[in-house]
């Protein structure tokens, strides 16, 4: 993860600053010092104070960061997160990039808590999806992880999940099933083994077949999905997905499933308003 990250803060910078801040190098003199502030904007969930701080730190090691608002906390409009303080070159070319991230990470965070807080009672946990920005996705699913929700697999590489596709190529949800087996014991991996089904018929195929951790119903609506919950009767995880609203969200909860999975959380998200001011 931290490869993928410093790797990200590489590329963004190349992009940004290329070869070089013209307007910074041009009006400010190498050797100006100054301090910049934080500024929360917009209520919400703040996220990004650490990876900021990284980022920071690569472009210059000397620059120092004054942290007064740690991730995950409840934020309000006008509240000062942090200061960062050393040369005014760095703290310019710095900015829009630590903007850009924390912006987007506080975005998803904010959404996230909502998420969350409409599932407190229940036991069910909201899952983000692979439905991130490329290259952006080690972020925004910590984002998800600050806002109190749970990371889905974090790519293709470490876990199976056999959606309907999957499924539909390889000539059924027994095939599927018994060769996603038959793989992880031939490549003498251990990982978990996560089955889409459509239908309470898939559904009985799958627990018929076995051997697997956690089955997503897919577009199941709340009266099925309850259904689903008294049949599997909890030999198995239960994973809701497709269809589901935040209106709907709590109903869903409420059948006893064990995660719903929300593409919403990092898809579509609003980030949320914040600026870096000289102070």
């Amino acid at each position: 993860m931290n490869q993928l990250i410093d790797e990200l803060i590489k590329l963004a910078f190349a992009e940004d600053i290329g070869d070089g801040d013209h307007t910074t190098l041009s009006s400010i003199p190498a050797t100006a010092m100054g301090k910049s502030q934080l500024i929360i904007k917009e209520d919400g969930v703040l996220a990004g104070v650490e990876i900021a701080q990284k980022i920071f730190h690569h472009f210059d090691p000397d620059l120092k960061i004054q942290v007064f608002i740690p991730d995950g906390t409840e934020v309000k409009k006008g509240e000062i997160a942090f200061t960062v303080e050393g040369k005014v070159q760095s703290l310019l070319q710095t900015e829009r990039l630590v903007l850009n991230v924390m912006q987007r990470m506080s975005g998803i965070a904010t959404t996230t808590r909502k998420y969350v807080k409409e599932l407190e009672g229940t036991k069910t946990r909201v899952l983000d999806t692979r439905k991130t920005t490329p290259g952006m996705r080690m972020l925004e699913k910590e984002a998800v992880k600050i806002g109190g929700g749970v990371n889905h697999r974090i790519g293709l590489f470490d876990m199976i999940l056999l959606k309907d596709n999957h499924v539909d190529f390889a000539g059924g949800i027994e095939k599927a099933i018994t060769r996603a087996q038959e793989y992880l014991r031939e490549k003498g991996k251990t990982m978990k083994i996560e089955i889409e089904v459509r239908n309470f018929d898939e559904l009985q195929q799958a627990m018929n077949v076995g051997g697997i951790d956690r089955i997503m119903l897919d577009n199941f609506n709340v009266e099925n999905t309850r259904k689903a919950v008294e049949m599997v009767a909890g030999r198995y995880e239960l994973e809701s997905s497709g269809g589901i609203t935040f209106a709907t969200l709590r109903d869903y909860a409420e059948t006893g499933v064990d995660y719903i999975s929300v593409g919403a959380l990092t898809h579509s998200v609003k980030s949320l308003d914040m600026s870096l001011k000289a102070v």
